[in-house]
């Protein structure tokens, strides 16, 4: 075992709660591609501002059509080792929590129960409505876009239906947010998994935690705007490291 991987597994081991901050970087493990860094979605094609959702039918059809062109890639998308080595820690009673910013529902696709993940930014599995809250399901929503061009109105209230993720220019989730909250003042560890540490608030969640007293591990490919602060920083593969250290193949 290299001295990273054996650093880590200390550290773990010597926790009592540990949350879990991820971003886009243990996804991308799965093939699910990065929107902002070089090269990501976002330089491709220029996000669509929450307002200009709500104002122009032609943007809300252009929003679904890119939701339903990556389907067959989230769907095909599967639990990575880092995933998996997670879902461990949950089960084994080490983590508490864990905070993401990620849309895809691969935590809970890993086992970890929807109670203990807490979606910074929404899920892109199913719609809701913006109004009342409904669900609906990506499949249902696909068939009335490809049948109709567009998809239909809430069937309860008459409302926008949305993916349910939190756009450019939306509030974030007043819930969620608390609850992050709670999870880090209570924790004596947060481990930083795949996140780049820029967008903020969700990004001071780890800052919240180390400046509190807990740990601090940052386990992500390129550097971090927390790297100087943190207990041990890995510039390495997620799965490879973190599955090592968890002994998850």
């Amino acid at each position: 075992m290299d001295q990273d991987t054996a650093d880590l597994r200390r550290m773990i081991a010597d926790a009592g709660r540990i949350v879990v901050f991820s971003g886009a970087g243990i996804s991308t493990e799965s093939g699910i591609p990065d929107f902002r860094s070089p090269g990501g979605v976002w330089e491709q094609m220029k996000p669509i501002m929450f307002q200009d959702f709500l104002a122009s039918a032609e943007l809300r059809r252009e929003s679904w059509r890119r939701r339903f062109a990556a389907d067959g890639r989230l769907r095909a998308a599967e639990p990575n080792r880092g995933h998996r080595a997670v879902a461990r820690l949950v089960r084994e009673g080490k983590v508490t929590d864990v905070i993401t910013q990620n849309i895809d529902g691969l935590h809970q696709a890993s086992g970890i129960p929807d109670a203990q993940v807490i979606e910074l930014h929404g899920n892109t599995t199913y719609g809701a409505c913006l109004d009342c809250g409904t669900r609906y399901s990506i499949e249902e929503l696909r068939g009335a876009f490809e049948r109709d061009g567009d998809v239909p109105e809430c069937r309860a209230c008459s409302g926008l239906i949305k993916t349910a993720t939190i756009s450019f220019g939306q509030a974030m989730p007043e819930g969620p947010m608390l609850r992050a909250r709670e999870a880090v003042m209570t924790a004596d560890l947060c481990l930083v998994l795949g996140s780049s540490l820029v967008v903020y608030p969700a990004a001071g969640f780890p800052e919240m935690a180390k400046r509190r007293g807990a740990g601090l591990v940052i386990l992500n490919i390129q550097e971090t705007g927390l790297d100087n602060i943190a207990d041990l920083v890995i510039h390495r593969s997620i799965g490879d490291v973190l599955g090592g250290a968890v002994g998850v193949n």
